[in-house]
């Protein structure tokens, strides 16, 4: 890892200068978008916490940038021919949607099992999709036999030096709104924005520490840079930065660059999610709330610091964001399943919503079970989902139930 004390006089491939250059060919056609402090995040962190907003681009992501960049660097002939990339998420439709702009044929490789909505939202901007194999490798890989055998342009998702300079940009526009921060807390996926960023930091007027962020199931830039070998697979909710192998280049830059890594679990990324729609009213992915998960995640590394963090994408499925809501709800104890053991009797059940009356808690269903349960044949299990106001008041609920004799017990979330 790099140290503020050690500049490395090793000369990279990418510089400031070429980010600067490649802001200056997008900067117009691109969304500007804002970057804006957060005072209640900065009151729960006590860290200086600046966010800046590309989940506003017009396809929800920061991508565009370093697709923009390689797009207008393409010769004549090339841009005739069209462009090849591989990509089931930003990159796909950050790409497709530059080169419809500029009259530029693309075909993007799919992994079959992409979301239907993605290939969707990649197709309406006029790109050619082909289904090809069950694995992001798979699909890659038949992407550079199409390149080869059609003669077409790739466009590499991250490894690729006008990438990296495109993806820069974003730090040059959070710098010059906010030419304070001090540290920078950036997702790694394959390590292109981080590469960029990286690159603008290091030549600021003062010490700015960098801080990658990785998903704790995918922990492919850690592994490389630390020599470690823990595994990068599973189910993660930051699939956008899901990667397995990071690139040749971005794995130099962020070792020359870059100060840490920083792993964070699940349940900081869906945490991070919830809150940045409660508090900032914005939607983020997964991959985009990652640098919020760790500054909640690590606070001591962040106390008293001036904070710029990216939100890089918001292209979520809804379904899932309404899962990541309802289970930030349970854990917050703002909504509880409670199992109750009660006697079959009349008047039973009255008796318990009496309690919930009492203590002014909202019922929202009941679920009986008398067949398949251990207890008695004339005992009974109820389970009552409820929605209270914060932990305080379901645990005084649950006092309350208990004091009237009822065996009351939460239904824990995970």
């Amino acid at each position: 890892m790099a140290s503020l004390a050690s500049a490395s006089p090793i000369k990279l491939p990418v510089s400031l200068a070429d980010v600067h250059t490649a802001h200056a060919r997008i900067a117009d056609q691109i969304v500007r978008t804002p970057t804006l402090i957060s005072k209640t995040l900065s009151g729960m962190t006590g860290a200086t916490v600046y966010l800046k907003f590309e989940n506003l681009q017009f396809t929800a992501a920061y991508k565009e940038r370093g697709a923009l960049n390689t797009l207008l660097q393409l010769s004549d002939e090339a841009r005739a021919k069209g462009v090849i990339a591989a990509s089931a998420g930003n990159h796909a439709q950050g790409l497709a949607y530059h080169a419809d702009r500029l009259g530029i044929p693309a075909t993007i490789v799919m992994p079959t099992n992409t979301p239907t909505v993605k290939v969707m939202q990649t197709e309406g901007h006029k790109a050619t999709v082909i289904l090809e194999g069950e694995t992001f490798d798979a699909a890659y890989a038949h992407a550079r036999l199409m390149e080869a055998e059609r003669g077409l342009a790739f466009v590499h998702p991250f490894d690729d030096p006008r990438i990296i300079a495109g993806q820069g940009t974003v730090a040059v526009e959070m710098l010059a709104d906010v030419p304070a921060i001090d540290t920078l807390i950036v997702p790694i996926g394959g390590g292109g924005l981080i590469s960029g960023m990286a690159t603008v930091a290091r030549e600021a007027d003062h010490p700015i520490m960098i801080y990658g962020v990785e998903a704790e199931l995918f922990p492919s830039m850690y592994n490389r840079i630390n020599g470690t070998d823990m595994p990068c697979a599973g189910d993660t909710l930051a699939e956008g930065i899901a990667v397995k192998e990071p690139g040749a280049i971005t794995s130099h830059m962020v070792a020359e660059l870059v100060d840490d890594i920083l792993l964070v679990s699940e349940r900081a990324l869906e945490e991070a999610v919830s809150l940045l729609l409660q508090i900032e009213k914005t939607v983020v992915e997964g991959a985009g709330s990652a640098g919020l998960a760790a500054l909640l995640a690590y606070p001591d590394k962040f106390r008293g610091k001036i904070v710029g963090i990216v939100l890089c994408g918001g292209n979520i499925d809804t379904r899932l964001l309404a899962n990541v809501l309802l289970r930030d709800l349970a854990r917050s104890g703002r909504l509880a399943r409670l199992r109750i053991r009660l006697k079959d009797q009349p008047g039973a059940l009255f008796n318990v919503a009496r309690i919930f009356d009492q203590q002014r808690v909202n019922i929202i269903e009941v679920y009986h079970q008398r067949i398949f349960t251990s207890l008695p044949a004339k005992g009974l299990v109820t389970d009552i989902e409820c929605e209270t106001r914060d932990r305080a008041h379901l645990d005084r609920l649950v006092a309350a139930l208990r004091v009237g004799g009822y065996d009351t017990s939460i239904v824990e979330q995970d």
